[in-house]
């Protein structure tokens, strides 16, 4: 069971920004065209660049009861202030049980994808590093022990990606975020060498590469009349999807020292898949241009981490994945969070696992992993 001493640790929360986060970071020639607000019917609405970015009802839902959940907008004065403003997310982390939190951009999606996709990337990298310094200069500032800061990079330059993980590195960030997979995004896949300078630099630096379900935004939609519960319920798959596509790839091989966080994909599939890997690389590696120095199964326990919010079977696998490779999430302030009971929910998760497999899973392997002191 979980000790009443142990610090549990969300590897996976979120920031919904505050409207002057970039108006109040880049410089005059962009603030027009950059991210800014404008409210409609009380509505903060994003602008960029000429386009209209709605936020979605259901990334600040906190404390709302489900069955108040709708898709629609939300004001800002209709979230818990603890979405947009750090010290009352303390609060809430405080009110949770949560002890330290590592969260994802929200305006930019979860890898950045808004800046890739505009058209004018000299703004685009001023926006990056605009949200970065906002997450290392005011939001991780204001509890640099437990707000640990994750930077988002210039996707479309693997080159400009080194150099921003160095510059934040350098300034106290522990993690980057980036696509579950980037050739959905028309970018080279993870097979490709344009990777390396990243790749290299996140090794160089120590710093984690966080895969977040839903960062390809190629969402698994099986027909027209998908609702939206069916294709949050698979996007699990798109992890399994990644995992498959790492340990195949030579980027493991390449890159030894680099340590992959896959962000709300959930744990229980993990021995399964890792069972069919290792199937299907025995029999197909002769003949196919596949990873053959390392099987699958020791790719993924040197190099990749698995994070769950709520999943028993995972849990009642974790011999099978590696009580060191489980990490936990709280997911504030979307609708998969358990606020205000996170803590106890794990508690009540990790009742019949021994103290010291309890303390690993709820935050000691995050704190190694994330150089938490």
């Amino acid at each position: 069971m979980l000790p009443a001493d142990a610090k549990v640790v969300s590897v996976d929360d979120h920031i919904i920004e505050h409207a002057n986060v970039w108006q109040d970071r880049l410089a005059t020639k962009w603030r027009e065209r950059g991210p800014l607000v404008r409210h409609e019917d009380g509505i903060p609405v994003w602008h960029y660049d000429g386009k209209r970015y709605p936020p979605l009802g259901l990334d600040a839902v906190a404390g709302d009861d489900p069955t108040e959940f709708k898709l629609d907008s939300k004001k800002f004065e209709a979230m818990r202030p603890g979405c947009y403003d750090p010290k009352h997310r303390l609060e809430d982390m405080d009110t949770d049980g949560i002890w330290a939190s590592l969260a994802f951009p929200q305006f930019p999606r979860f890898a950045g994808q808004t800046f890739l996709e505009g058209a004018d990337h000299e703004l685009g990298l001023a926006c990056v590093q605009a949200w970065n310094d906002f997450v290392l200069d005011e939001w991780c500032a204001t509890d640099p022990a437990r707000l640990i800061p994750l930077s988002i990079v210039p996707m479309w330059s693997p080159a400009l990606c080194a150099s921003e993980i160095e510059r934040t590195a350098e300034r106290g960030a522990r993690a980057i975020t980036f696509s579950e997979n980037p050739a959905a995004l028309g970018l080279p896949s993870f097979w490709s060498e344009e990777w390396d300078p990243m790749l290299s630099a996140l090794e160089e630096t120590d710093t984690a590469l966080c895969l977040h379900i839903g960062s390809s935004s190629r969402p698994i939609i099986p027909h027209a009349d998908s609702p939206t519960p069916l294709i949050i319920s698979l996007m699990s798959l798109l992890t399994m999807a990644t995992l498959s596509d790492l340990v195949m790839s030579p980027v493991f091989i390449e890159h030894p020292r680099l340590k992959v966080i896959l962000a709300e994909g959930g744990i229980g599939w993990v021995p399964y898949m890792l069972e069919r890997l290792e199937q299907v690389w025995e029999k197909h590696r002769h003949y196919a241009k596949v990873n053959v120095a390392k099987t699958p199964a020791e790719c993924f326990r040197d190099n990749v981490w698995v994070c769950f919010i709520r999943d028993e079977a995972g849990l009642a696998a974790r011999h099978e994945i590696g009580v060191d490779k489980i990490l936990f999430e709280a997911d504030y302030p979307h609708s998969d969070t358990m606020w205000p009971n996170s803590r106890a929910g794990l508690e009540r998760a990790l009742q019949d696992v021994p103290d010291d497999e309890a303390r690993l899973i709820a935050g000691d392997n995050a704190r190694r992993l994330l150089r938490i002191p």
